[in-house]
């Protein structure tokens, strides 16, 4: 079935609104319809299980389906009207929680520590997703949409598995990481907490447990709306809430991004690149280089560069109307070719 998903457009550029309508109407009624599944990993140093949490929207008709790759401290309960534009659109939408995080199991007693064993724990597990649970659905096309540290844990996953997907897109990707220090003395800092299993296990220096933040303070998304509604899941949801990293956490992601770069040329999936022009969180000179990277091994990116949102903050996809849409749009016009 072919959906023309630009008839869509007048809706998303008008969506905030009448926001909380939308939200308490349409999308909750959507949201009721979640099946959600989970299976067991391997939990690092310990034989235990971890358990590992996924949401899937499907309807017999569809064909085509998107897998969503979520950032760093999110969950798949913040990504519901994304999962509904897209399934609208003719998509089955599938999200995993990624360990430490969501509604899948965490590794340390304080469960709001942001912390990873090793950086590829992430990619093993959504390998295994892969493997065991989506790729068992036989769709005739699929996807990847990935954010900011989900957007790493695609590209390794594509470094790996080049054939699994059509077309993969990375809003806003964490191939690298803007630190408020010389990345030379984040190593330095991050090698010497290696010693010690408490400072390595401990939040990053200026960060903590989940604290509300008011809107006015964010550097996520000019969506008053759509910022107020995703914080009201951490509110409401204190299982799902995560503060800041650990140093293991920041040390396995700044040598995991540089590893994803240097493994570009092992990737032939075609791949758009969504950049944030006021970006904070993530490096957007790691995305130039490697869409280099890419280029070089001639498998260049969409465009041949990132293709930047002007105006927009990290949260593409939770961006005011005008943003988001066209975020939307050149990721689905990209799908479309494929």
């Amino acid at each position: 079935m072919t959906i023309d998903f630009s008839s869509f457009k007048s809706e998303w550029l008008n969506r905030e609104a009448n926001f909380t309508a939308f939200t308490s109407g349409p999308l909750l009624t959507f949201w009721q319809q979640r099946q959600e599944g989970c299976f067991p990993s391997h939990r690092v140093n310990d034989s235990a299980e971890l358990p590992i949490n996924y949401v899937k929207f499907t309807a017999p008709e569809h064909q085509r389906a998107i897998v969503v790759v979520t950032g760093r401290t999110e969950g798949y309960i913040k990504y519901q009207e994304l999962a509904y534009d897209l399934f609208r659109c003719g998509y089955d939408v599938w999200i995993l929680d990624h360990r430490g995080q969501g509604f899948s199991g965490r590794l340390l007693a304080d469960r709001q520590r942001g912390h990873v064993d090793k950086f590829d724990d992430y990619v093993d597990d959504f390998e295994s997703f892969w493997l065991s649970i989506f790729s068992q659905q036989h769709y005739q096309q699929t996807f990847l949409l990935a954010h900011s540290m989900g957007g790493l844990i695609a590209t390794l996953f594509l470094a790996r598995h080049p054939d699994a997907v059509q077309a993969a897109a990375l809003c806003s990707p964490m191939l690298g990481i803007r630190l408020p220090m010389p990345t030379w003395l984040a190593r330095k800092i991050t090698d010497l907490t290696e010693h010690w299993q408490n400072a390595r296990e401990y939040y990053v220096v200026g960060s903590g447990r989940w604290l509300p933040m008011p809107y006015a303070m964010n550097v996520l998304t000019h969506s008053k709306e759509r910022y107020r509604f995703f914080s009201h899941h951490y509110s409401d949801n204190p299982q799902v809430r995560v503060g800041g990293p650990t140093y293991r956490w920041l040390r396995e992601s700044m040598f995991a991004g540089e590893r994803a770069i240097a493994q570009a040329g092992q990737i032939t999936t075609p791949i758009l690149l969504l950049q944030a022009s006021q970006e904070r969180l993530v490096d957007n000179d790691a995305h130039a280089v490697f869409c280099q990277a890419l280029a070089d091994a001639g498998n260049p990116c969409a465009g041949g560069v990132p293709k930047i949102i002007s105006g927009a903050r990290h949260e593409l996809l939770f961006e005011c109307d005008a943003l988001r849409t066209q975020a939307l749009m050149a990721i689905l016009e990209f799908f479309t070719q494929y």
